[in-house]
């Protein structure tokens, strides 16, 4: 069994010749591919499947990893975007033959929430419309520097780009977020 100080590039190697040290990799970061996969799928009900499959995909492909690379939550989060691009895609396919069929909406009573969760669902609609806007990639590098909170460095090595091009598109998503939403700095405050 790995200790704290135990890097994961050690445990994925290790785990090589001993398959079952790959749940080391597992339990230190279940959570955050967990979160990574709930703020990105319509349906959060099969985040946990869908997180699964990561792991799974990762112990099917840590042969190929580097293991230069001490951290491996950036290749996690690049397996993770690849198995959720998989489902979507096949989640869209599926809904082409639905489109006929009219949707159910919910009722939402809001009389009784507060101001601040009215104005804060507010934010969060128009911000989500905002970001739906964005290229997939300018979103896809935004979301992994603002909820994910990696840095240049690693949203690089995810996205397998340079770190240049990761500054430009999180300064152009900004700027572009900022002239859908113009009066957002007010509405946060």
């Amino acid at each position: 069994m790995a200790d704290s100080q135990t890097t994961d590039a050690e445990i994925i190697t290790a785990s090589l010749e001993t398959p079952a040290e790959f749940g080391q990799i597992f339990h230190r970061h279940y959570q955050a591919v967990y979160r990574y996969v709930a703020r990105r799928r319509q349906r959060h009900d099969d985040a946990a499947d869908v997180a699964a499959d990561i792991f799974l995909r990762a112990f099917r492909i840590r042969h190929r990893y580097d293991a230069t690379r001490p951290n491996c939550l950036p290749w996690l989060y690049g397996i993770a975007q690849n198995v959720v691009g998989d489902r979507l895609r096949r989640v869209r396919r599926e809904q082409r033959v639905y489109l006929a069929q009219p949707g159910i909406e919910e009722a939402i009573d809001h009389s009784t929430e507060s101001d601040q969760r009215t104005v804060a669902q507010q934010i969060s609609r128009r911000l989500n419309t905002a970001l739906g806007r964005l290229s997939k990639k300018d979103r896809e590098t935004l979301l992994l520097f603002a909820l994910e909170g990696l840095t240049y460095g690693e949203i690089a090595q995810t996205l397998g780009i340079p770190v240049g091009t990761v500054g430009s598109r999180i300064a152009r998503a900004r700027r572009r977020i900022l002239e859908l939403i113009p009066d957002l700095e007010q509405m946060i405050k």
